[in-house]
């Protein structure tokens, strides 16, 4: 039983991690790199559909991405799609393929995002501890059932603590890799 309310708090806490790295894989930096188009939804014959389904996404250089539709009919639904997406954007046509440059972050732009980034890891040390309380309260439960002695309560709570500490590390250690990296000029 211990085990199993263990093993649940920390899949569940491996999750806020890995929801915190996708979140932050969405805040751009200076660099460009295809993965940011990802939630860029384009109107595909009625359905929105991600960008990544529609064209092929890949880097011309370090700045700039390029976006070739699977269907010429596509290219101006999906220049339309970047460019109104919350990215800050400017995609310009080439024949049939869309060039996407990555404007250079102003130190301005680079603290608000620092700001945005520092909001997310918040969000997740938040997730990571509601999933302590979860997990404690659990443990609350069966105590009071009877099924453990509070010796096991104890060293179950310890144990649980330990993990919420490893993952909050972890998150911490993932804001400061993501501030530097938009920080960097």
């Amino acid at each position: 039983m211990i085990a199993d309310v263990k093993k649940t708090a920390e899949q569940k806490m491996a999750k806020s991690i890995e929801t915190l790295k996708t979140d932050l894989s969405k805040v751009r930096t200076g660099r460009a790199h295809a993965g940011i188009l990802d939630h860029v939804m384009v109107d595909y014959y009625g359905n929105p559909t991600p960008v990544n389904q529609v064209a092929n996404v890949n880097l011309i250089d370090a700045r700039t991405i390029g976006v070739s539709p699977y269907e010429k009919n596509l290219l101006s639904a999906i220049e339309k799609a970047i460019r109104e997406s919350d990215l800050g954007l400017n995609p310009a046509s080439q024949g049939d393929l869309i060039r996407v440059p990555m404007p250079a972050l102003t130190e301005e732009r680079r603290r608000d995002l620092t700001k945005v980034v520092k909001s997310e890891a918040e969000n997740a040390r938040v997730a990571v501890r509601n999933i302590r309380r979860d997990a404690i309260g659990q443990l609350k439960d069966l105590l009071k059932a009877k099924s453990i002695s509070e010796d096991e309560d104890r060293k179950a709570q310890d144990d649980i603590q330990k993990l919420t500490d490893k993952f909050i590390a972890e998150v911490d250690k993932l804001l400061v890799t993501k501030e530097a990296e938009l920080m960097a000029v």
